[in-house]
């Protein structure tokens, strides 16, 4: 996220059994309702093989595994290369 938009843009995880959902986290565009909540990314869990695997999300909201990136063990390594820049469509 661009430091200038700090103060106003969070970013949330969403946590179930078998994954993470990356959430951008925005004040209400009228300034008065509730918060948008927008699922950037997902890190799905696959228990047979111990790995997690990041999940990008379509227009029509369905998350599609995302292959240029390998699945890893470690969550750090998937969410440094989400925070990398280096692929845009997880910039929200």
């Amino acid at each position: 996220m661009p430091e200038h938009l700090w103060d106003q843009v969070q970013v949330e995880a969403d946590v179930s059994d078998r994954h993470v959902d990356i959430v951008e986290v925005r004040p209400a565009w009228d300034g008065v309702g509730e918060r948008t909540r927008f699922p950037i990314s997902r890190l799905r869990y696959t228990k047979s093989t111990g790995m997690l695997a990041i999940y990008w999300r379509d227009r029509n909201l369905k998350f599609h595994e995302y292959k240029r990136t390998r699945p890893a063990k470690s969550v750090k390594a998937l969410l440094d290369y989400i925070d990398s820049g280096a692929e845009p469509i997880f910039s929200g």
